[in-house]
């Protein structure tokens, strides 16, 4: 099979296992997913999770957040691990956001890695479930189902990006990469492949071999 046709039948195979495509963040707007993604590195989702409701209640948006107290901020994210430099991004974040782009976050790769601790796996996930743009999150999950599919051979996210923004179809590209982090937690983890539940078994790389 092409990686062409191997790609879209992964694609088909994930929208049938997880018919619900969705960002295990929980946020109301841009700028809630937006701070919840940065809160995310190296912290659980579910974590994050927690400590977001009484943060976005206190800083609703880039304006009150760009004003905020630094040592407020550290105390509602302290749970979350890098406390410090994750709380010091959060207020560079929303004084760039009001300053630069009128309080709206922007919705480009380009202006939103500009924003400080912000890069482009946290961009393609605000471009694609907020402006709904062709995008590619390469997360771990990701990055390892792709590798293990034969469709890149390189564990470089901005590698993996290029070379699988030109494989997936566009209007399915985000929807896939949700799909694939709940795979690669479910069947195709980092430690143990479950071959025997996997619905793409017979054009895996893996088995290719």
């Amino acid at each position: 099979m092409r990686k062409r046709d191997i790609t879209l039948a992964a694609v088909e195979a994930l929208e049938k296992l997880y018919p619900q495509a969705v960002c295990s963040l929980t946020y109301t707007d841009a700028f809630q997913l937006l701070i919840a993604t940065r809160l995310s590195a190296q912290c659980t989702d579910a974590r994050v999770n927690m400590v977001t409701p009484a943060l976005f209640k206190r800083f609703p948006d880039a304006e009150s957040m760009a004003k905020a107290d630094i040592f407020e901020v550290e105390e509602l994210i302290k749970s979350c691990g890098l406390y410090k430099t994750k709380a010091r991004d959060l207020i560079e974040i929303g004084k760039k956001i009001t300053s630069d782009f009128g309080g709206r976050v922007p919705d480009t790769i380009e202006e939103l890695t500009t924003l400080s601790g912000v890069g482009r796996k946290t961009a393609n996930l605000v471009c694609g479930d907020i402006y709904h743009k062709p995008a590619v999150v390469c997360d771990t999950h990701f990055i390892r189902l792709v590798n293990r599919l034969g469709l890149v051979n390189t564990k470089d996210p901005l590698r993996v990006e290029k070379e699988m923004i030109k494989l997936l179809p566009p209007d399915k590209s985000s929807d896939f990469c949700h799909r694939s982090v709940l795979f690669g937690r479910d069947i195709c983890t980092a430690r143990k492949t479950y071959c025997e539940r996997c619905p793409m078994n017979e054009f895996c790389a893996q088995n290719r071999k």
